[in-house]
């Protein structure tokens, strides 16, 4: 006689039960990556699907509002559906649109980006650039976790768990390569002494590259003896720093260093130093149209770089303006901002955009008002404070850079209303295979 399982595991077992297949047609492609059907109206969220599929797909997440459901069966596969490049592709959360066409996956951001301002309230132009660049190894900075065992990976589509990756086709090869090679000396590695997270960053050329390892205070000891091994490996390693393993809303500690802190990365003419742990765009092939796309033709007698990182933006603005000032408040780019700028015609400031704002406009006249003002904020955007300083400011013309649309959507509608017209939106395609948009928005008064 078979025993019946306890109540509390029946329980589970009729939690776990899958749910019916449902048969959806999806309709449109949603910022973050999933696609949109709808269930008797209800809004389904579907990764890796495509428009005009129709699927059978299984609910795993039910919410009042909407569901998400993972695809069982592509009944109807789109013309757009390719078969994806890397093989860890739909595990690994890194990439959202392998399995789409390149031009496909141009479409989705241009049309993804247009309903996200016009939903915020601002009316995108009937045209929108496109900037883009081959779609593959392409990334100069990649960030991997060690599983239990030692082996590299990124983080799982819908979980936090490792996925160990053999091959990454959108990062620098460079940048794989030091990754395996990585991955073989942490597993021999005592435990006390692995690290947990690995980041790698490389000069466009794949000549230079820095690494930064996550670790335990136990691992100040194996910096060295790490570094030795990986350059016997990768003769580009040039630097490597340690940090400590802190929680989320504190600093790491760097605990210790080997070899260079800095890399220098040429981009649109310029040579610049770029320290461990600095903010440069990741995209190495499109850096320079990037560039040229934000300054544009614009010239005059001073510029404002604001979020200015090490100087990507106000070093090419010092060979167009008589004066330029770039304001950075990150201690990880301050230096490196110093430096690059020197011999030009710019001033670095260490300051928080918010209190430079506030110190300009309560200067006056005394400031002078900038013919332009470069902004290229992190995903969170401006605060409010911010953007009502820029619009009492009113400076002529304003480049608003952004890796976010709903956050570029909130910002500019104040702006907007001050005076602000878009004189032009451009979609840089810094992130292929991924649903990340980077947008320039130019805008006259």
């Amino acid at each position: 006689m078979k025993r019946r399982p306890p109540l509390s595991q029946q329980r589970r077992l009729k939690k776990a039960a899958p749910a019916a297949d449902l048969l959806v047609t999806i309709e449109k492609p949603i910022y973050g990556g999933a696609f949109l059907a709808r269930d008797q109206g209800k809004a389904v969220f579907i990764p890796l699907a495509l428009p005009g599929e129709q699927a059978r797909v299984q609910i795993v997440e039910e919410k009042k509002s909407y569901a998400s459901a993972e695809i069982a069966e592509i009944v109807a596969p789109a013309p757009d559906r390719i078969v994806p490049a890397c093989r860890h592709f739909g595990a690994c959360g890194g990439c959202q649109y392998q399995h789409a066409s390149y031009d496909a996956q141009l479409r989705f951001k241009q049309s993804i980006l247009r309903e996200t301002l016009e939903r915020g309230g601002v009316r995108a132009p009937d045209a929108i650039a496109v900037l883009s660049t081959s779609p593959w190894a392409y990334r100069n900075r990649i960030r991997l976790a060690f599983d239990a065992a030692g082996n590299p990976g990124y983080r799982g589509r819908r979980s936090h768990a490792i996925v160990p990756v053999a091959e990454c086709p959108i990062a620098a090869p460079l940048l794989v390569r030091a990754a395996l090679a990585a991955g073989e000396i942490v597993r021999r590695l005592p435990h006390e002494q692995k690290p947990s997270e690995l980041s790698l960053f490389c000069d466009a050329e794949e000549t230079s590259l820095l690494a930064g390892l996550t670790a335990p205070d136990t691992a100040k000891s194996s910096l060295q003896p790490f570094c030795r091994a990986l350059a016997e490996r990768i003769p580009q390693l040039a630097g490597a720093e340690l940090a400590s393993i802190a929680p989320p809303d504190r600093q790491p500690r760097s605990l210790a260093h080997w070899g260079a802190s800095s890399l220098a990365y040429r981009a649109a003419g310029f040579p610049y130093r770029v320290d461990h742990g600095a903010f440069f765009q990741v995209n190495r092939r499109l850096v320079d149209a990037l560039v040229d796309r934000v300054l544009g033709d614009a010239q005059g007698a001073l510029a404002w770089d604001l979020f200015a990182g090490v100087g990507l933006f106000a070093r090419q603005l010092a060979s167009r303006f008589a004066r330029v000032v770039a304001v950075e408040s990150a201690p990880s780019a301050a230096a490196a901002l110093v430096h690059n700028l020197a011999g030009a015609s710019a001033e670095a400031i260490r300051a928080t955009t918010l209190d430079f704002l506030r110190s300009a406009l309560a200067k006056g006249s005394n400031g002078f008002t900038p013919d332009l003002i470069v902004l290229d904020p992190p995903r969170t955007g401006l605060d409010a404070e911010t953007t009502a300083l820029l619009a009492q400011i009113a400076a002529p013309g304003l480049v608003y850079v952004s890796c976010d649309p709903t956050t570029l959507a909130r910002d500019l509608r104040p702006l907007l209303a001050s005076g602000y017209s878009i004189e032009e939106l451009a979609l840089a395609d810094l992130f292929p295979q991924t649903f990340h948009i980077e947008t320039i928005a130019r805008l006259r008064r």
